[in-house]
């Protein structure tokens, strides 16, 4: 089942457990997924899906740290429950050790020197998108190359 169906089948379900909060949550991410779909004239698949997804865990995440520090703890709160939603329909995380052996395996494939790090992150983004955080990756390959 793609990821798209899969959401589809769960705003159903929330639908009919009347669940507001979590219909909600799985309506804002269908509208996010055609907006972009319309916009760019293509399906999306799993991938695309999945960075519509983080683009959207991002957005709640700033919306938190707003909200917290202007004290307003119950929009806060409104914006958690929206990431335990998204979170849902996110990949597997990649643990420390798994992102280290595809940093090194990557950077042993283009070399160790500062101008191969476009393409090295090229690479990883590829590989990693989704289940690993890439500002952290990006951290460790500058730390790694130099």
């Amino acid at each position: 089942m793609s990821l798209k169906a899969r959401i589809q089948e769960d705003m159903k379900s929330a639908m009919k457990a009347r669940d507001a909060e979590r219909l909600g949550a799985i309506r804002l991410l269908m509208a996010a997924i055609k907006q972009r779909e319309v916009d760019e004239r293509i399906e999306l698949d799993d991938a695309a899906i999945v960075a519509v997804i983080e683009k959207m865990l991002k957005q709640r995440k700033d919306s938190i740290e707003q909200y917290e520090a202007a004290q307003r703890q119950d929009l806060a709160d409104k914006e958690k429950a929206e990431v335990v939603v998204l979170s849902a329909y996110m990949p597997q995380r990649l643990s420390q050790a798994e992102i280290d052996a595809a940093v090194a395996k990557t950077i042993a494939v283009h070399g160790n020197t500062p101008a191969a790090m476009g393409r090295i992150m090229t690479d990883l983004k590829a590989g990693l998108a989704g289940r690993a955080d890439m500002a952290e990756v990006n951290r460790l390959v500058k730390a790694r190359l130099g």
